[in-house]
């Protein structure tokens, strides 16, 4: 890495190796062993979160970033946590607290749910993206900036 590398700014193309790691070691994602990812700073590709704390980073380099889960895939919104009723989810089907399930929307679109609490008639769903109260560790390699 020169110091007169390309920096990621607004609208860089920009291809990188990303993983990202709970606070217990939990990789929950990982393009290292994989094809890098390719993208235009807001194109959507990544979280606008996880992208602000890429600005400005130089071509070359290998960096660690500590942030919580809120900072990168938005606040948590109390309005999303929910009580369903357990005769929604398909037959046969026992949900249990921390696990991560797709719900449909009325509009038809998939949707993770974060179960909080399960009784005899009722779940509790957080619909705030599942990693948005956790301490995530980033890695990220950047292979190129343009």
């Amino acid at each position: 890495m020169t110091a007169d590398a390309p920096r990621i700014g607004p609208h860089s193309r920009v291809i990188l190796h990303l993983s990202l790691t709970l606070e217990d070691g939990t990789e929950v994602l990982s393009t290292f062993a994989g094809e890098p990812l390719s993208f235009v700073m807001g194109d959507g590709t990544l979280a606008p979160g996880l992208e602000e704390m890429l600005l400005d980073l130089p071509a070359g380099s290998d960096t660690q970033l500590l942030a919580e889960g809120a900072a990168v895939f938005g606040a948590v919104d109390p309005g999303l946590v929910h009580d369903l009723p357990v005769d929604d989810l398909p037959p046969g089907f026992a949900a249990e607290p921390g696990q991560v399930i797709a719900f449909e929307t009325p509009g038809g679109q998939e949707t993770p749910g974060t179960v909080l609490a399960v009784t005899d008639t009722h779940l509790r769903v957080d619909f705030n993206h599942p990693l948005a109260r956790r301490g995530l560790r980033a890695r990220v390699q950047i292979l190129a900036v343009s």
